[in-house]
């Protein structure tokens, strides 16, 4: 359950299905630092917002899926900086090398066409997968405009 709508860590960590070790490791490096409250010292805990959670699963995906942590900062640093407070039909794909924002048909399509294997993160997906898993209604999640193109050339 949410605190001060906020998530604290034993919760991110099962939502998001990443150890307690994972996420320490990217806040204390800067990859995703909770944005209701980082930890300021001895018995205070992080408190991450619903977006905060949607970034850390994508990069969990990511992660799975094979994609450098190097490339993955780049990525995260292009949607921290373009994403609103929903992915709105943003998904994400990469070639192995690079990592993309698509946000039509034309652009995957045009990834694929290129003959090199892709996979692909649906991040509406991901963030309405994480509404679920939390009981949270979408109405409590606001939906942003789709303005990626491509995520930071990662």
């Amino acid at each position: 359950m949410p605190e001060s709508n906020g998530y604290r860590v034993p919760e991110v960590c099962r939502v998001v299905g990443i150890t307690y070790r994972q996420l320490d490791y990217w806040a204390r490096t800067g990859l995703v630092l909770p944005s209701i409250r980082d930890a300021g010292g001895s018995g205070t805990q992080r408190l991450y917002s619903f977006r905060d959670l949607v970034q850390l699963r994508v990069i969990k995906k990511l992660i799975d899926a094979g994609v450098s942590l190097q490339r993955v900062r780049k990525a995260v640093a292009y949607l921290q900086e373009h994403l609103g407070t929903s992915p709105a039909g943003v998904t994400l794909m990469s070639d192995g090398i690079n990592i993309y924002a698509c946000e039509s048909e034309d652009e995957i399509i045009d990834l694929v066409k290129r003959g090199q294997g892709v996979f692909a993160i649906a991040v509406d997906k991901v963030w309405d997968d994480l509404a679920s898993s939390l009981g949270t209604s979408k109405k409590e999640t606001k939906r942003l405009p789709a303005a990626l193109t491509r995520a930071g050339g990662a």
